[in-house]
């Protein structure tokens, strides 16, 4: 990229595969970033052993004073946790803490406008729970300390086979039991979530071409109930809920759809119908999307005042220190946050 914007690389969970990634990772996120490392210094020495390339952790005061280079990785220690006695791949209260030291540091200092955005790596949210953290995990985390109330958690995946075209999916509900998620799908959150999805698209999809009028992602809302309740034989929410929404979102002009049974929406997104998909509930998008794109898939924090995303996996504690780790989320994520950024 001509302009590489300041990104901060928040650790995550130190028990997990955080530490590995980032070193696997660096030299070639030098094209992508100037990659920042907000975490602890001692276990981002830990990661360098599974890398081939000579690297030197070098402790920075400030995200101001960091000077990342394919050498240096630069780490800002943002956490007084005490993580000696954390042992990769179990759970700990004392890296749950620092996990969320790491993005409360990372989150102030892009406020404070000293970076251009924040790439997470993964969070245990029984670590968390441990240490005692409200929230359940990123997502909350930053849309309680940057203010907002309508926010939302995307999937992106680039076009990698087999889709056609880079695909966005939002996601109505999110962390909560599976028996809360009809209280929280409401004509307004499925609105909200049709607009944002729309709004980060608009910025992601390549520029328009010469003879299109607009840049317009083509968006489509999936249904709740199978088959789309068949007429209201399965449920009413599709027609209660879900279509005046959609109707709300088409006279604003958003290109949108639905609602469409969840099992045929993904496969005609795959095939390059559409641009983003609205989907009620966590499973029905996780699912479909790494089914689809794999380690190339993004997580991306919508409707905050700074620019996030994450790898789409988790702390992997399985296979925590062991070298087997694979870098290419973080590249990806470091990718759209980079491009999110310059727009």
């Amino acid at each position: 990229m001509a302009h590489r914007p300041r990104l901060l690389i928040t650790l995550g969970d130190v028990a997990g595969i955080g530490p590995e990634i980032v070193a696997k990772a660096w030299v070639a996120l030098q094209d992508i970033c100037k990659p920042i490392v907000v975490g602890d210094v001692e276990w981002v020495e830990r990661g360098t052993k599974f890398t081939d390339h000579s690297l030197i952790v070098k402790p920075v005061e400030s995200v101001a004073a960091a000077r990342p280079s394919p050498q240096v990785i630069p780490v800002v220690q943002a956490t007084q946790a005490d993580l000696r006695n954390v042992k990769p791949g179990q759970l700990s209260a004392a890296a749950g803490q620092a996990a969320y030291d790491f993005l409360c540091a990372a989150i102030d200092a892009v406020l404070a406008k000293q970076a251009d955005g924040i790439v997470t790596l993964p969070l245990n949210k029984e670590g968390l729970h441990a240490a005692g953290i409200k929230q359940p995990g990123h997502t909350e985390i930053l849309a309680e300390r940057t203010g907002v109330k309508e926010f939302g958690m995307m999937l992106y995946a680039p076009p990698v086979k087999p889709l056609k075209n880079a695909i966005g999916v939002v996601h109505v509900t999110l962390h909560m039991r599976l028996r809360d998620v009809f209280t929280h799908i409401t004509t307004d959150a499925v609105h909200e979530k049709i607009r944002l999805l729309d709004g980060v698209m608009t910025k992601l999809l390549p520029p328009p071409q010469t003879w299109q009028a607009a840049n317009r992602p083509r968006l489509a809302v999936a249904a709740l109930n199978p088959h789309a309740s068949d007429g209201g034989i399965f449920g009413d929410e599709e027609a209660r809920i879900l279509a005046p929404a959609v109707e709300r979102a088409r006279d604003e002009g958003i290109d949108v759809t639905g609602p469409i049974p969840s099992d045929a929406v993904f496969v005609r997104a795959r095939n390059g119908e559409f641009d983003g998909v609205v989907a009620m509930i966590h499973d029905h998008g996780h699912i479909a999307l790494k089914l689809m794109a794999g380690l190339a898939a993004v997580n991306v924090t919508l409707g905050l005042p700074i620019v996030r995303t994450s790898v789409a996996h988790g702390t992997a504690y399985d296979i925590a220190s062991q070298g087997k780790a694979r870098e290419q989320s973080l590249l990806e994520a470091a990718h759209v946050a980079a491009l999110l950024a310059q727009s």
